[in-house]
């Protein structure tokens, strides 16, 4: 790694979590950012943390997350602490080791602090851990204003630990206790001081807890217990699909820590695993985030996309709010659990303001049914199919003109509701904004996509009738399409139709997604591929949001020219759709090379920045890290440049014209769910070829059709 990459990384703060508790702290181990702390559904219960030895802090050494994502280890030492005693018998710098190790489970963090003596002298100096807790909303900590708060209530400190609460506006009271063993010399409101005395050689241990409540004394035992316990569910959770590795090591280790990052956001809720979009904004339940992160790991991991598909359906709305932006049939956008949500501050306790979600949700339960056969999940969903396909061509198209649209209920909720959400994501050549109801041109795709989905279901499910209908529809919404959003002079489709019928004649990577869904002719889709492929979009590290040249391009913004990682994978997977390999193997090197300077952790996205030679790719930044489609995003890369799909009804793995990564001569996959079996199959480069052949027990039994 390049000492570019070296200090970009070390500026990146350090996350970990379980469950709906998280924390964010910086390359010591402290929380002193004010945007940092550990969050317990969605309310910090830890917002200030901060270690010195007689006063000083420690110099930093190195930082890093255990690979499965567990542990946080800091390494650090001292600098020259001349307390407790004459000048001549001061401590040294650099002869005092400090190891921070901790974990988050089960609503808890676990710490445990060694220091060692290396010096032959003995060694007595203050240890002072200095530590706050607010109870402020996540949505407060990111900058809402509030006119009001809940009552801080006076708190109960014990012999070793401290017991803070607070009432809220909306009811709750919560508790968030700091424990410590041993029992420190001093223990205040804020501050816990321990006298330290080491014998040359020697070290010792001190060991911290925060929680809602206090359990017994922390110990060596307990953290070693709940490491434990962490590691084996952390395993567990990787080892839920297919394993991937290939023959370079780069490229596995890209791999192993995407995998990695897709176990440690996914939480078991009570309709099974679900992916949290991200740390630290959006460690919650967001629609579109986990639907685009189950399609991404579909062919590796179809119990991630029925775990999804259960919890929306559950949630899916059945009145409608203009709060809320919820109308019957729509699919959750997102769902918090903090104290402004319930109170009614902010309209996100669950809202639904995401036109896009819907109709990916059927896509999902489409490609799902087609994965696995799994026709008694689907039989399960149906009610939820038919109410959200019956929004998308009711209230969904709200000026009738047969495009699925969006415009927010009230002024409380997102303005811009496809996945670009920011505030000037959308807007015409000539640089305005247009007035609504809006309708994206790769929602229009979603849709289509939809459409398809519930004819195949239908079929499965005997209906020949409605699976014409749908097919009908479907064809009507291409011809549609092609008609009102096509740019002729361009060679490019448009943005989106304002609510005047006016096309945002705007070059963006939504039209990539347009390919993802399949509407295009393979004639305009290869004009498009070749524009995404141009300077005017590909940055060297990836497919910008915005062309170059461009009203309101800039690089450094959040959708208007940056690359985001799931972005790029989607428009080469709609590459790859129209048989495209080159380009899509070409991109995938250069995201690759992205991953390798960021630590093999994309983040949410990154500047969109023309890459030069011998220079980094520019971190964006308050970029989530890390974020769930981010990391979903090489699989989804991988599926397409191998060209492969999953018959769950024949057990029949298809290739189509494959392909692999550069220096990447073979592939392994482990354990790949097929129905009932899981089988392990291997990918090889031979004489300019790919060639797949199944493994182990299976092999010779799994039927696999490759097309040239």
């Amino acid at each position: 790694m390049s000492e570019v990459t070296a200090q970009v990384q070390i500026r990146m703060p350090f996350a970990l979590k379980h469950g709906d508790t998280f924390l964010v702290a910086d390359t010591t181990g402290d929380i002193t950012n004010p945007k940092e702390g550990m969050f317990d559904n969605d309310t910090r219960v830890l917002s200030y943390l901060k270690l010195t030895l007689a006063g000083h802090a420690p110099e930093p050494l190195s930082a890093s997350v255990s690979r499965d994502n567990v542990y946080f280890v800091a390494h650090m030492t001292n600098r020259r602490l001349p307390l407790l005693g004459t000048p001549e018998q001061a401590t040294p710098e650099g002869v005092l080791h400090l190891a921070r190790r901790r974990l988050i489970f089960e609503r808890r963090l676990y710490e445990c602090l060694t220091l060692t003596n290396f010096s032959v002298s003995p060694a007595q100096f203050p240890l002072q851990i200095e530590f706050g807790v607010d109870f402020h909303d996540l949505f407060e900590v990111r900058g809402r204003h509030r006119r009001q708060r809940g009552q801080m209530l006076p708190p109960r400190i014990g012999a070793q630990e401290i017991s803070f609460r607070y009432e809220g506006l909306d009811g709750l009271e919560r508790r968030s206790v700091i424990a410590f063993s041993p029992i420190p010399d001093k223990l205040e409101a804020g501050l816990a001081e321990f006298r330290i005395a080491l014998a040359p050689y020697s070290a010792t241990a001190l060991y911290l807890e925060v929680g809602p409540q206090i359990e017994e004394a922390p110990s060596q035992e307990r953290f070693r217990r709940a490491a434990a316990a962490a590691r084996k569910a952390m395993r567990r959770e990787i080892r839920r699909g297919a394993r991937v590795a290939s023959s370079t090591a780069l490229f596995t280790a890209w791999l192993e820590k995407s995998a990695a990052d897709l176990a440690l956001l996914t939480t078991e809720l009570e309709t099974g695993p679900y992916p949290y979009a991200g740390i630290p904004w959006f460690s919650t339940v967001f629609g579109r985030d986990a639907i685009i992160t189950a399609l991404q790991t579909l062919w590796l991991n179809p119990e991630l996309a029925r775990g999804v598909l259960r919890f929306l359906a559950r949630n899916q709305a059945r009145e409608h709010s203009a709060f809320q932006d919820a109308a019957p049939g729509k699919i959750l956008h997102e769902m918090r659990k903090g104290e402004m949500p319930a109170h009614g501050e902010v309209p996100f306790a669950r809202y639904y303001g995401g036109v896009d979600t819907t109709p990916l949700f059927v896509l999902l339960a489409g490609a799902y049914a087609r994965r696995t056969a799994d026709l008694s999940t689907i039989e399960e969903l149906w009610p939820a199919l038919l109410a959200a396909m019956q929004w998308i061509e009711g209230e969904g198209d709200s000026n009738k003109d047969g495009f699925l649209d969006y415009a927010r209920g009230a002024e409380t909720g997102l303005k811009n509701q496809g996945w670009k959400d920011s505030q000037t994501s959308v807007f015409h050549a000539d640089g305005s904004f247009p007035n609504g109801p809006i309708a994206l041109v790769e929602v229009q795709g979603y849709v289509y996509a939809a459409r398809l989905a519930m004819a195949e279901l239908a079929e499965r499910r005997g209906d020949q009738k409605a699976a014409k209908l749908w097919r009908q529809k479907a064809e009507a919404l291409r011809a549609a399409v092609e008609a009102c959003f096509w740019m002729e002079d361009i060679g490019f489709y448009g943005l989106a139709l304002d609510g005047h019928g006016e096309l945002c004649r705007v070059r963006t990577s939504n039209a990539g997604q347009l390919l993802w869904s399949g509407l295009p002719s393979p004639e305009r889709a290869n004009r498009v591929i070749r524009m995404l492929a141009s300077p005017a979009f590909n940055s060297g590290w990836g497919i910008r949001t915005l062309a170059t040249g461009e009203p309101h391009y800039n690089p450094m913004s959040y959708h208007n020219g940056s690359v985001w990682p799931h972005d790029t994978a989607l428009c080469l997977s709609g590459m790859a759709r129209y048989a495209e390999r080159s380009e899509v193997v070409r991109i995938l090197s250069q995201m690759h090379e992205a991953a390798v300077h960021f630590g093999f952790r994309l983040p949410e996205l990154f500047c969109g920045f023309q890459r030069a030679p011998g220079e980094s790719p520019i971190p964006y930044p308050v970029a989530c890290m890390p974020q769930a489609w981010a990391a979903g995003s090489v699989f989804m890369l991988l599926q397409a440049v191998l060209g492969l799909s999953i018959d769950g009804a024949t057990k029949e793995i298809r290739l189509e014209r494959p392909a692999l990564p550069p220096d990447v001569h073979e592939l392994r996959l482990r354990g790949l769910p097929l129905g009932e079996r899981r089988v392990d199959l291997r990918f090889q480069q031979v004489g300019g070829r790919v060639v797949c052949m199944a493994e182990g027990q299976h092999r010779g039994k799994v039927r696999i059709v490759l097309e040239e």
